[in-house]
């Protein structure tokens, strides 16, 4: 049998690089890569066509396509997680701001529905009581999912996120991080209050995993049992995980973030309803650790 060509995007993370430079492979499939930069650019044609085989995704966006019917399925590979405290800021210039300030504030984010938006919002809401809806949101690009219906605010076109802060048209920006010595974190000290969130959640905010197509999954479960194999082979190169482990790979091991940011997601009206883990995957990925 020929040896089945996918096309894939994956970001250049550490623990894919041996896949992705062709010295980890296996012998059922060939993974033909596609560069995007920045990565989340291949989320749209994804959730959108499917246009690729396997391909990275912010959970929060599958979790939108998931409830719009998209034919993807998940994997609980993870490519990228971070504690998310320090992707906040505001410019002390205008006066001090702090998490429990931003009521009746205007606060921008690149998109409404990102996944580190809505690890942040939901930080605010359920550890700082922030009521979400008293906050003026203005965003700057569309969802990835076409059929969710933003009202937030948008941006003029010529306006870049960052200047908008720092002339003072917007108060905090949430996603973004910052080298220019004006903008402070809006969390004040954001290495310990992630240290402490992580003690009393238990979570590592997962950020990116993967997908793949329903197709592909529904006809070659044994590739798609395959590719997990091989970016979990690659994670174990890397050497002993840290501690705790900001790339889990299983089901068990991403559990209670997936939990955690089903539940986030509901809260912010970013999904209909509460799923359960389980139903996040199909039979083959369900079983996957």
């Amino acid at each position: 049998m020929d040896r089945l060509k996918l096309k894939a995007v994956l970001g250049s993370h550490p623990h894919v690089q041996a896949v992705k430079r062709g010295e980890l492979r296996s012998d059922l499939f060939d993974l033909d890569f596609v560069a995007y930069t920045p990565t989340n650019t291949a989320f749209k044609p994804m959730v959108r066509e499917q246009a690729f085989d396997v391909c990275e995704m912010a959970i929060v966006t599958y979790l939108m396509a998931k409830s719009h019917g998209k034919p993807l399925v998940l994997l609980p590979a993870t490519m990228l997680a971070r504690f998310q405290h320090s992707y906040a800021l505001y410019n002390p210039e205008r006066g001090t701001l702090g998490p429990s300030d931003l009521e009746g504030k205007r606060v921008g984010i690149r998109s409404f529905t990102t996944t580190t938006g809505a690890w942040i919002r939901g930080i605010l809401a359920n550890d700082y009581g922030v009521k979400l809806d008293a906050i003026r949101w203005i965003t700057f690009e569309d969802p990835h999912v076409a059929e969710y219906v933003d009202t937030t605010e948008r941006a003029p076109k010529d306006k870049k996120i960052l200047q908008m802060l720092l002339d003072g048209e917007l108060d905090a920006v949430l996603g973004e991080t910052s080298d220019d010595a004006r903008l402070k974190p809006l969390f004040p000290d954001p290495a310990a209050e992630a240290a402490e969130w992580y003690a009393r959640r238990g979570v590592v905010p997962v950020n990116h995993l993967v997908v793949v197509t329903e197709q592909l999954a529904r006809t070659r479960p044994e590739i798609v049992a395959g590719i997990y194999d091989l970016l979990k082979r690659n994670k174990e190169q890397m050497g002993p995980a840290t501690t705790p482990d900001l790339i889990p790979f299983g089901v068990e091991a991403n559990r209670k973030s997936l939990e955690l940011i089903v539940d986030y997601a509901f809260q912010q009206a970013l999904i209909p309803r509460r799923y359960a883990v389980d139903e996040l995957f199909d039979a083959t990925t369900r079983g996957l650790n």
